[in-house]
């Protein structure tokens, strides 16, 4: 019997990765092999972004450059976020497309693929049903995406946040939480496959659970998971929401080794006006005493942030503010991103009126202040000892990440010598960059004391 083949392209954001990889075991269950080279596959897939307009840009290119060298019999299939929000607008943007699916139903790829390969003459089918279906699990899929010794597990989808400019919920819906139990299981899973960091994912995570009628959701996640999976060294956590860290929260997380004293809070600007234009959070009194908390119980917490600058209304003053924020807050990892336009979002009344040089004159700004505070963060770690977790190793060097390093969108620790990938080891570091750091190992010594080289992190 003829194997079918697919070839996907994911774009964007962790969770889309998720999704991605959750189809890709629906179609793999029903006979199709996921093969590198598109030009060899009988069906192509792109999961799309549609979050900014970056990244649409980037989800037509790919499908563009796909439909022009589709061969004859070959089929293309745009999935996620920029057809959930556009539909059809996709298919005059990106002639060529086959068919669409909305990242509300990722479950259906199958049910798709086979309606056009069963057609004699297809024409673009759509399947983007309205009702936010997010949630819904499917027997026997994992939503969760492997990546060496580290797996994204996705604990819920959709967001019922206010934030003005957020086009998620237009694309998402409202929150919903999956069943606890059946996180449980699937890190148990990935546990067994030798999964050395298990990483929370949702486009809110202190959100988990509110649907469920749940208190402290992502609490009692947390403390169920650290007894199902001991086996997990580093359990980390994404996307938390200003006003949502609970003190529960914060005692949980310093409870537990394994939870990595890591929070990833996005802000997303500092001056209380801008934020309420934002609609988001404007208690920065909050922010301040929060943070104390969590250092307190946490002495080496490493913390990350968001900042859109050039928002609607954004005065220099109010900027200055963000900028004084920083150097007293003193974050150890900054993303910043100037302000998108998004029609159908809350803030499309105020349009776009901050001029794009001014937006990106103080993105510049804003990265050289944080960059040399990353860097002062760094060189602090200079003489003492990271676990790194290997991810890669050759030509005399290894690359991994430590506590402090989310995959993908912070730094990297460089280790002479190469060492097994996948081990979490400890490491001297010598030398610090603006982003990462450089080290040497040193398991031998931590062996030859009696000390676990597997540990959350060490300081010495």
């Amino acid at each position: 019997m003829q194997v079918k083949t697919f070839h996907l392209v994911s774009l964007g954001c962790a969770k889309n990765t998720v999704d991605s990889e959750s189809m890709a075991q629906l179609l793999v269950r029903s006979g199709f092999r996921l093969i590198d080279r598109p030009d060899q596959a009988e069906v192509l897939i792109v999961n799309t972004c549609g979050f900014i307009a970056p990244a649409r840009d980037e989800s037509y290119q790919a499908l563009r450059e796909l439909a022009s060298q589709k061969r004859k019999g070959q089929l293309l299939i745009a999935a996620g976020c920029l057809t959930q929000r556009y539909g059809a607008e996709v298919i005059r943007q990106a002639p060529g497309v086959d068919g669409i699916l909305g990242t509300r139903r990722w479950m259906d790829i199958v049910e798709v693929v086979t309606g056009l390969r069963q057609s004699q003459h297809p024409q673009p089918r759509y399947h983007l049903p309205e009702a936010p279906t997010v949630g819904r699990d499917v027997p026997g899929v994992v939503q969760a995406a492997v990546q060496g010794a580290s797996a994204y597990l996705k604990i819920a989808d959709g967001c019922r946040r206010p934030c003005a400019f957020c086009a998620i919920p237009l694309i998402k819906g409202t929150t919903v939480s999956r069943p606890m139990e059946t996180i449980l299981q699937e890190a148990r899973l990935l546990e067994e496959m030798g999964t050395r960091e298990l990483i929370l994912i949702a486009q809110d995570t202190t959100d988990y659970g509110h649907d469920l009628g749940m208190k402290d959701g992502l609490a009692q996640l947390l403390e169920q998971l650290t007894q199902a999976v001991p086996g997990i060294d580093w359990i980390r956590v994404m996307y938390a929401y200003p006003g949502y860290v609970t003190d529960r929260l914060i005692e949980v997380i310093a409870a537990h080794k394994q939870i990595l004293p890591y929070l990833d809070m996005p802000l997303q600007h500092a001056h209380p006006d801008t934020l309420r234009r934002m609609r988001r959070p404007a208690n920065i009194e909050w922010v301040h005493q929060t943070l104390g908390k969590m250092r307190a119980a946490l002495p080496e917490l490493a913390l990350r942030t968001t900042f859109i600058v050039g928002y609607p209304g954004e005065t220099e003053d109010e900027f200055q503010t963000l900028l004084d924020f920083i150097d007293e807050i003193r974050f150890d990892r900054v993303g910043t991103f100037t302000f998108s336009f998004e029609e159908g979002t809350a803030s499309e009344p105020l349009g776009d009126p901050i001029p794009p040089e001014v937006k990106q004159e103080r993105y510049g700004r804003l990265m050289e202040r944080q960059q040399s505070i990353s860097l002062e963060k760094n060189q602090a770690w200079v003489g003492r000892s990271l676990a790194v977790l290997v991810e890669g190793s050759g030509e005399g060097l290894s690359l991994g990440r430590s506590y402090r390093d989310a995959p993908e969108i912070d730094g990297m620790v460089v280790v002479e010598g190469e060492l097994p990938v996948g081990e979490i080891l400890p490491v001297r570091i010598t030398g610090a960059m603006v982003y990462d750091l450089s080290g040497i190992p040193e398991a031998s010594r931590f062996l030859s004391t009696g000390k676990s080289p597997f540990t959350r992190f060490n300081t010495v």
